[in-house]
């Protein structure tokens, strides 16, 4: 199957899977704070970290399609070569150039309830995640 199948493929699997039980914003927090702080700021977790040219969770909550990207980071890139789902083929055939991350469906979920809570950020910097901290 071609990459352009393989990810609304994927898509329309997690999307026509059981639905699971409520998400758990504690559980999204801990997976974040495991996973995506190796590139993003997130939220109060890691204020001075992340990548500088990788842009914070809250940040990216400023864009009109936010809820579209966190819903399908796992096949967005550059998270597409090492993030992996369990129960899924792998989406691409690139080698991962970082330490591979394996997640369960529910965990993306998780992952999204937590993303939802965070503040969007005002002004112009990504600098300061939370305003007046």
């Amino acid at each position: 199957m071609s990459r352009r199948l393989a990810v609304p493929a994927a898509l329309l699997l997690l999307a026509s899977a059981p639905p699971a039980a409520a998400a758990d914003p504690t559980n999204g927090r801990a997976l974040a704070e495991r996973h995506c702080t190796r590139c993003h700021v997130v939220g109060d977790v890691n204020p001075h970290g992340g990548i500088g040219s990788t842009p914070s969770l809250q940040w990216i909550k400023k864009l009109p399609d936010w809820r579209e990207r966190f819903q399908t980071f796992y096949v967005r890139r550059p998270h597409l070569a090492f993030i992996k789902v369990e129960g899924l083929a792998p989406l691409t055939k690139l080698a991962p150039y970082a330490t591979p991350i394996t997640i369960a469906p529910g965990d993306a979920e998780d992952i999204f309830a937590f993303v939802e809570a965070l503040p969007v950020p005002k002004g112009n910097s990504d600098i300061t995640p939370i305003e007046g901290k």
